[in-house]
């Protein structure tokens, strides 16, 4: 099966110039990069990050590239080559490779990534996809979580909620968005929402050891949060709060900047949520007083 399928794969993969030697070597050679380079990896499993029974193993094999892609997003990276590594069941295994594939080749035709090598198994388990993604950061430095400052703004792109309806297979990285924003203003500091939006902020404010003052009613809300809380018991905020798996980014930068962000059309909506202080943690102003927010989302290992 493996011979045959990495026949398959070479036929598949484009040529591209970051990548001087792809598939069917003992390792990929890959062309080195002008300033820091981006590395980053992540594994989604049957079961827990999707249903095989019920998800088309296309739009897997696309959420595992694009969850690595808004992870270089974050960085305001632009990527360059992944590795791909399947374990799949016995079972039917060069069908589901082949399925899995086709997600992974459109993310990566979409995005000009060039799929390097990786590695293929068989085994007694579920089908697990890990992508490790390189990239490098075209001028200045990589965004961090630890840049932000007192008195910046804090921006979201999109919307956010209500992933679980099917948007959380088929995320749009923000790539492009973050090459715009370095054209046009300087990012402070940056994280992509995969755990929830109230979590991953937390984490950011904690990583930079300030806080916010957050404009509740700006959050934007995805239609999806909407309609899920029909059915789900909880509010339409609820889900937007902690939902998770949005990929959408989490952005701080001076308010001069951010006036200026929010008065161009960069193809994505941007909102406004809030401002960092010196008051460490999640707050909201109601009725003149300060009310402490707790983070919600997904934690790993719990």
């Amino acid at each position: 099966m493996e011979q045959s399928f990495l026949a398959y794969l070479r036929g598949r993969c484009r040529s591209l110039p970051q990548v001087t030697v792809g598939i069917g070597d003992d390792a990929a050679v890959i062309e080195p990069v002008v300033g820091q380079q981006i590395a980053c990896v992540d594994q989604i499993i049957d079961g827990v990050d999707f249903l095989s029974e019920s998800h088309s193993l296309g739009d897997v094999g696309y959420k595992a590239m694009a969850i690595n892609l808004s992870d270089v997003a974050a960085m305001g990276a632009v990527p360059t080559s992944a590795l791909v590594t399947l374990a799949l069941p016995k079972k039917n295994a060069t069908r589901i490779a082949g399925d899995v594939y086709e997600g992974i080749f459109q993310a990566a035709t979409e995005f000009e990534v060039a799929i390097a090598g990786g590695d293929i198994s068989t085994y007694d388990g579920p089908l697990a996809i890990s992508v490790t993604l390189l990239g490098h950061v075209p001028a200045g430095g990589a965004w961090l979580r630890s840049g932000a400052g007192v008195d910046e703004a804090i921006l979201v792109t999109g919307a956010v909620g209500g992933s679980i309806a099917g948007r959380h297979l088929r995320p749009v990285p923000r790539v492009k968005l973050a090459a715009q924003l370095r054209q046009l203003v300087t990012v402070t500091s940056a994280i992509d929402i995969s755990d929830g939006l109230s979590l991953d902020l937390d984490r950011l404010l904690a990583k930079s050891d300030v806080g916010t003052e957050l404009r509740i009613d700006s959050i934007p809300i995805h239609d999806d949060a909407i309609e899920l809380s029909k059915t789900s018991g909880r509010t339409p905020f609820q889900h937007a709060w902690s939902d998770g798996e949005d990929f959408e980014l989490i952005l701080t930068m001076s308010q001069s900047d951010a006036d200026k962000v929010l008065a161009e059309d960069l193809g994505v909506a941007i909102t406004q949520i809030g401002k960092t202080t010196s008051r460490t943690g999640l707050w909201k102003l109601e009725n003149g007083r300060h009310e402490r927010l707790s983070p919600q989302g997904y934690v790993h290992g719990s």
